[in-house]
């Protein structure tokens, strides 16, 4: 049977009225999901405040300062979004990795390159105050009201550009391939940053840097930035034929053509105590070749909004804990990606092609030397071989496992001629940098959001802690 799901407000005259009479239990009066802004504080600042990143977290925080006055500055290490588009294209075509902009750095962040999904956990009064500004940047106005919204990055693209747009015309600024490199610090007070060899003073540092951002998160550990590793999950994407997965999530309406390309999620608890689960899953979608450092494999998954690809994927995942990493160092989660980025580089071919691996193959423990009916979409290319060499022997045995037991609940999920692409290492953030209740470190000006900080986990819980922490300095400061 098919559920649609969805929320609708509805303006009525007399609304207690009108509810008594509703016998339904799931009709009730709509809260007030109108966005508030905060009382601005009174100490008065000297500076603009500076926001260091334009991912989700970025941008909401810049958005939500900017309409109330602060003129932020944000600064982003990447290109804008038309150039970045360019570099990562000539990227997937030539195997030619640019570091200081690729898929993880530029313009709207890693979500950029992503299927575009704005489902969260999180309940929050905030997660409206998105969704609308989405919609006022370009986003199809049904994400309000259902059930999985998401908007490809085809749209995600222009609406990203189209947010910038506001924050400029609200008095802010953007500044693009404009890296921080240093913290000015004096007595654990912030004074500025180094951004392209310039000093920029400032007393508020807003740092929306995203989970790749490696060179920042070791700068910040030596500028004693109090950090700690975190847990965070490794694998594989799958991919399978599409109308394989519509056929078994839709049985007999498979073929209805107004029905979307059909999703799915998936979690396994292994006996070993190790758990898998599928994340970011792209309905009609591609592979896409996410590295940010040279000599290093990663991936990641990508929709267009219409989701109309041949091919489904998701990511194969198993959780990672500090003990697995080897050290107690803050940084030792990356280290930790690193060793598995090299190694599937090196599968690969030392080229950014991927290694890839059938699902019949991967299954019995041998290599793949030819595919099958599913065509990989990776791009520069892969290259058949064993995936048990480019992850450890827990993830690779959980896996098994659960692939097995996912297709039980999804027929043909462990079709023998699926692809298997390693490796998927950026989850989420290795590190967390701490913060207090009132979103500040122990480096006083210094405020740590988003998904790199270890505080999200999606483009609108990140959008939604950039909020917060813009809220927290409007709070605290008048504008200057």
């Amino acid at each position: 049977m098919l559920y649609w799901v969805y929320t609708v407000d509805a303006k009525v005259k007399n609304e207690e009225k009108v509810l008594k009479k509703v016998k339904d239990k799931k009709v009730s009066i709509s809260p007030d999901l109108d966005y508030k802004y905060v009382k601005t504080g009174t100490k008065q600042l000297k500076t603009r405040p500076i926001i260091i990143g334009t991912g989700p977290a970025g941008l909401f925080a810049g958005l939500i300062l900017a309409q109330m006055g602060y003129e932020p500055l944000l600064l982003e290490r990447g290109a804008d979004v038309d150039r970045r588009i360019e570099i990562v294209n000539k990227f997937w075509t030539t195997g030619d990795l640019d570091p200081g902009c690729n898929v993880q750095f530029g313009e709207g962040g890693a979500g950029t390159f992503s299927d575009g999904k704005l489902t969260t956990l999180i309940k929050d009064k905030r997660c409206r105050k998105v969704l609308e500004e989405f919609i006022k940047a370009g986003a199809p106005e049904k994400i309000i009201y259902i059930n999985k919204p998401h908007i490809g990055t085809d749209v995600l693209r222009k609406v990203v550009k189209n947010l910038r747009k506001t924050i400029i015309r609200y008095g802010g600024e953007v500044r693009f391939n404009c890296q921080v490199t240093d913290l000015l610090i004096e007595n654990g007070q912030l004074k500025g940053v180094i951004a392209d060899n310039d000093e920029i003073l400032t007393e508020v540092v807003l740092l929306g840097i995203g989970h790749s951002a490696r060179d920042t998160f070791s700068m910040l550990n030596q500028r004693g930035v109090k950090m700690q590793p975190k847990p965070f999950s490794i694998g594989l994407r799958i991919e399978h034929p599409q109308k394989l997965i519509n056929r078994s999530q839709y049985k007999e309406f498979a073929e209805i053509p107004t029905l979307d390309a059909a999703d799915y999620k998936l979690a396994y608890h292994s006996s070993s105590g190790r758990s898998a689960y599928t994340f970011c899953m792209c309905p009609g979608g591609l592979v896409v070749a996410a590295a940010s450092e040279v000599g290093g494999v990663v991936t990641n998954g990508m929709s267009e909004y219409a989701r109309d690809g041949e091919n489904a994927n998701s990511a194969l995942l198993v959780g990672v804990t500090p003990e697995d990493y080897g050290s107690p160092h803050p940084l030792a989660g990356v280290e930790f990606q690193r060793r598995w980025e090299h190694r599937a580089f090196e599968l690969g071919g030392k080229d950014y092609r991927a290694p890839v691996q059938l699902v019949g193959d991967f299954l019995k423990g041998k290599p793949s030397t030819d595919l099958g009916s599913v065509k990989p979409t990776y791009k520069p290319g892969v290259s058949l071989g064993q995936l048990d060499e480019c992850l450890p022997t827990c993830v690779i045995e959980t896996l098994r496992e659960a692939i097995v037991a996912f297709d039980q609940k999804l027929n043909g999920f462990a079709l023998p001629d699926a692809v298997l692409t390693g490796v998927e290492t950026r989850s989420s953030s290795p590190v967390k940098i701490l913060r207090n209740d009132s979103y500040e470190s122990n480096i006083k000006g210094l405020y740590p959001m988003g998904e790199g900080a270890g505080y999200a986990g999606g483009i609108i819980s990140a959008a939604v802690d950039g909020i917060r922490v813009a809220e927290q300095i409007a709070a605290k400061f008048a504008p200057f």
